[in-house]
């Protein structure tokens, strides 16, 4: 029986998801989902609807729920690992305070100020179950979807033996919005190559049919305002640099200089669009705190209908442990791995986002040669910033944590080099 272990399985809607995919599998539907938490409540819900899953699709699954990690891992053919390392009112200082120095954060779970101090906070855990992975379970295959990814998935393939890699929802998820765009069918018309790193990747190659489709997809963007709309932020970023980049708008108006700096242009790019992650000021921040007293409500209802969606989805990771212990069908997929040679133009070493295939040999990451000069220019820069964070943390210099705010896009076009110090200062205060 092959074992999958769910580090942070109290992502209710996310955890759910990812079993039942893997259960729709027919070489892993007897697999054994060990589920750990260290919330029982979370954990007590989340046992219920995987097991419900179980019994609706008739799978011969074992399913355990367990708050030691220990436990869960033990033995374990692959991980996945979904945590948050302290609760919304820890994750709102990385949105508040920067906010008083005139930085106007959205997300703030990935890279610049905010993303910085989620990765230090998360850091210690990450490595901590790292090593009990190692102890218990060395071979397991283990896929972080763990933000902020890149600086995660940079320390534990720099610090740990393990095969890790990080899947991100973005580039599928974004392939299939422009296919829509452009009345394609994803699965059939559309192939792509798509190379970067995490949430600042593009697609260097998009056809459709057979054919190069960024010229259609240009004038789409430039003639039909529903189009423009969707997603303000990235279609000027591709009209300006020939490229379609993965993640929404909100995110990347975090990422560059262009767009958050002024009131008067967040309110022109940020605020008006209708796709998912609009641009206005802390809305993740918002989005939890607003559920804060309805997931209980919402789950409960859920679990009373006795029904479940039992249809695959679109998320990798199913996939991935498929081609790895499943039936061995290779997958390919693009993953966050270690820069060994992989993009010429971004730091060696540093995490990019690039195709993998997964087989029973392994991980399989494709080299994509050098990134167009402008997309190496704004890539190399966030790169660079995430390898001085991660060297911050291992070392325990406080000094790159600095440094590594300092040349955020957004923060050094919102602040001068004296208000980054006080910003830095301060952040580090407040999580002592």
């Amino acid at each position: 029986m092959k074992k999958v272990a769910f580090i942070g399985a109290g992502s209710f809607g996310f955890t759910r998801a990812l079993t039942r995919d893997i259960l729709s599998f027919p070489a892993l539907s007897g697999c054994h989902l060990a589920l750990m938490d260290i919330d029982p409540e979370r954990l007590g819900y989340i046992k219920r609807a995987v097991e419900q899953t179980a019994r609706l699709g008739g799978y011969p699954a074992a399913v355990t729920a367990t708050q030691s990690r220990e436990e869960a891992l033990e033995g374990a053919d692959g991980v996945v690992i979904t945590i948050l390392a302290g609760n919304v009112s820890v994750w709102r200082r990385d949105i508040d305070i920067p906010m008083k120095y005139g930085v106007d954060i959205n997300v703030g779970d990935t890279r610049g100020v905010a993303g910085v101090f989620r990765f230090l906070r998360t850091a210690p855990v990450m490595l901590s179950i790292a090593r009990d992975i190692e102890r218990l379970a060395p071979k397991a295959l283990v896929l972080n979807y763990t933000n902020p990814m890149a600086m995660l998935c940079r320390l534990l393939q720099r610090e740990t033996s393990l095969t890790v890699t990080g899947l991100c929802h973005s580039v599928q998820g974004t392939a299939a919005m422009l296919a829509r765009w452009l009345g394609a069918d994803i699965n059939r018309d559309v192939e792509y190559l798509c190379a970067g790193i995490n949430h600042q990747a593009f697609y260097l190659e998009y056809k459709v049919g057979g054919l190069d489709a960024y010229p259609a997809l240009r004038r789409a963007v430039s003639e039909r305002p529903e189009v423009y709309n969707e997603e303000i932020v990235r279609n000027e970023m591709f009209l300006h640099l020939d490229y379609y980049p993965t993640e929404s708008s909100g995110h990347n108006s975090e990422y560059c200089a262009w767009f958050r700096k002024r009131p008067d242009l967040i309110e022109k790019y940020c605020a008006p669009g209708t796709g998912w992650n609009p641009g206005r000021h802390a809305y993740i921040r918002d989005e939890y705190l607003a559920r804060e007293g309805t997931w209980r409500g919402e789950i409960e209802k859920e679990l009373a209908s006795g029904a479940a969606d039992l249809g695959r989805g679109g998320e990798y990771a199913a996939w991935i442990f498929n081609a790895a212990f499943g039936d061995g069908t290779p997958y390919t997929f693009n993953g966050n791995v270690a820069n060994t040679g992989l993009i010429d133009n971004l730091p060696q070493g540093c995490c990019v986002e690039v195709p993998v295939t997964a087989g029973p040999d392994g991980l399989r990451p494709q080299a994509v040669g050098a990134l167009p000069p402008q997309l190496a220019l704004l890539t190399a820069t966030s790169a660079a910033c995430e390898e001085l964070a991660v060297e911050g943390f291992v070392t325990g210099n406080r000094r790159a944590v600095f440094h590594s705010i300092l040349f955020d896009p957004l923060s050094a076009a919102a602040c001068s080099m004296e208000e980054i110090a006080a910003m830095t200062g301060e952040m580090f205060a407040a999580q002592q």
